[in-house]
């Protein structure tokens, strides 16, 4: 197999697979191109970045299945923008998750249940997951320079990254669990009711945040493991920690849909693909 600079160092520890990586090639156009659809149509915008996280991931397979093919001789730049754009992906879709609390602590008038003012909310958690974004981008380009050194430092650059995601993660679903309490037991007078639910998102968030929060884990441990350890040498791993749940994050997000948050807060009706139903209620 290629190495890159280091006797220890390699690209890849396995042949990737062509097949797996045209699966997901098309099951991620497929969902980014209904995400664009939504965005387009439904002008939620707060969700941009969650679609640029679509398109890094479509492009990122891509590149996996140009290292198929190259197989055993890869090049660093078709490595490195399928590793980097795969790494920070979950990180983009993060940005709009945070965005979308603050959006239905403003549709229920709950900003007094929220333990972080609404006007530093977004802000505090998107600020988190910028730098967790750079750190993971710059520690994956520094990587893909093969050196001993620069590999070490690359993957220490990069485990901070994920730790930083990991606990702006833990903290954004701590705070969302406290506010729907909270809202729970003590409703806000001005609570919007109707055929927006408001529960649903958050349960969407709950869930979108938890498949994320695996593959950050599974991202720790692997790169926490260095470039020989066991899951990075095994590829069925990342196909399973990483690509499937973040398939299922974009799926979830798509059938549940923010527009409709965006759009009342507008005094509009929501033009998503899909109109969710209330299913919930509080009493």
């Amino acid at each position: 197999m290629a190495e890159n600079g280091a006797n220890d160092f390699r690209l890849y520890r396995y042949d990737p697979s062509m097949a797996a990586a045209v699966i997901f090639i098309i099951l991620f156009t497929l969902i980014t191109a209904i995400h664009s659809y939504q965005l387009i149509r439904t002008r939620a915008w707060i969700f941009i970045p969650f679609v640029i996280g679509g398109f890094f991931q479509c492009i990122g397979y891509i590149g996996r299945a140009k290292s198929s093919s190259e197989s055993p001789n890869w090049t660093v730049p078709t490595y490195s923008l399928s590793t980097i754009l795969l790494l920070v992906a979950p990180a983009l879709y993060a940005a709009s998750i945070y965005m979308i609390l603050g959006r239905i602590i403003l549709l229920t008038d709950g900003e007094s249940h929220s333990v972080i003012p609404k006007k530093w909310l977004t802000k505090i958690f998107v600020v988190g997951d910028v730098v967790s974004f750079l750190m993971q981008g710059a520690g994956g380009g520094i990587m893909a320079s093969g050196t001993i050194s620069a590999l070490h430092t690359g993957e220490n650059i990069i485990i901070g990254g994920l730790v930083v995601q990991l606990l702006f993660f833990g903290c954004f679903m701590v705070t969302s669990a406290i506010f729907h309490v909270r809202m729970r037991k003590s409703p806000s007078p001005t609570i919007v009711y109707g055929p927006i639910n408001w529960e649903i998102h958050l349960y969407a968030l709950y869930g979108s945040s938890a498949l994320i929060l695996v593959r950050s884990v599974f991202r720790l441990i692997e790169y926490a493991q260095g470039n020989d350890g066991y899951l990075i040498s095994h590829e069925a791993f990342l196909y399973i920690f990483d690509s499937a749940h973040m398939l299922a994050t974009m799926i979830l997000m798509a059938w549940i849909h923010p527009s409709e948050i965006t759009a009342k807060l507008k005094g509009g009706k929501s033009k998503a693909v899909r109109r969710v139903v209330s299913v919930y209620s509080l009493t």
